[in-house]
């Protein structure tokens, strides 16, 4: 069974920096062929943000290009996204998927598996 734990989220000012972990229990990463970062703001729908797949490559959405970096330890199994730059529309729950086997997919109904979630507040 898989399992997905987030950390480190929180509430920071603007221009600060956080840095997200996803710990996955099972084989999510090895079996399938892309992992992730998504967020949901209040009364918004849930919108990729990073994407890498089992090879490394990664994608990103427009709004966090050269701001955020996502990466991933094999060897721990576990997701990271590093948060540099922060903006207050920034501000969302942020989630951890897996077991995509659809490479560097940013819908959301394409990853099997999703943490419980971690806020982050930005303010300004």
């Amino acid at each position: 069974q898989v399992q997905l734990v987030e950390s480190g989220g929180g509430s920071v000012q603007a221009g600060g920096s956080l840095r997200l972990s996803c710990a996955v229990s099972g084989d999510a990463f090895s079996t399938y062929c892309a992992a992730g970062w998504f967020r949901q703001a209040p009364g918004k729908e849930r919108e990729g943000v990073a994407v890498i797949d089992s090879d490394g490559s990664t994608r990103y959405a427009d709004s966090v290009k050269g701001r955020f970096t996502i990466s991933q330890d094999n060897a721990k199994n576990t997701l990271y996204l590093q948060m540099n730059s922060l903006k207050p529309e920034d501000t969302a729950m942020y989630y951890c998927a897996a077991g995509s086997s659809l490479c560097l997919t940013m819908i959301a109904r394409r990853y099997r598996y999703w943490g419980q979630g971690t806020q982050v507040t930005v303010s300004s």
